[in-house]
């Protein structure tokens, strides 16, 4: 990497108070929620559509419906994504804007996107 260590934490982050008990908890949540490989794979499958059913999620991720629901709710309950229903079915987004600059700054801290030099 050619930035200065300064340049790579935003500064919003270097300038506040050391975290307390309460944002380490929810961050240490958000992070167990996020730390699982179908979970990635679902959440990749939904930002590339902009809306997902669980056949369809489950369909792309090669997971059963059942499991696929479980870790919907899983996601749900972190407030990351929403449900919009259409008759029977039920279809995902993702309601928070970071998840996917999360996943994207992942690709990049292992030297797997573009411009991560």
């Amino acid at each position: 990497m050619s930035s200065t260590s300064s340049e790579l934490v935003p500064p919003a982050l270097a300038e506040r108070p050391l975290l307390g008990a309460p944002e380490v908890d929810q961050l240490a949540a958000l992070f167990r929620v996020l730390a699982n490989d179908t979970r990635l794979r679902i959440l990749h499958s939904i930002q590339r559509a902009g809306e997902r059913s669980v056949t369809e999620i489950a369909d792309d991720v090669g997971a059963s419906t059942q499991s696929v629901s479980n870790h919907l709710q899983r996601m749900s309950d972190q407030n990351i994504l929403a449900t919009r229903r259409d008759g029977n079915r039920i279809h995902y987004h993702l309601i928070d804007p970071c998840v996917g600059g999360v996943m994207e700054l992942g690709l990049c801290l292992l030297g797997h996107s573009p411009g991560c030099d």
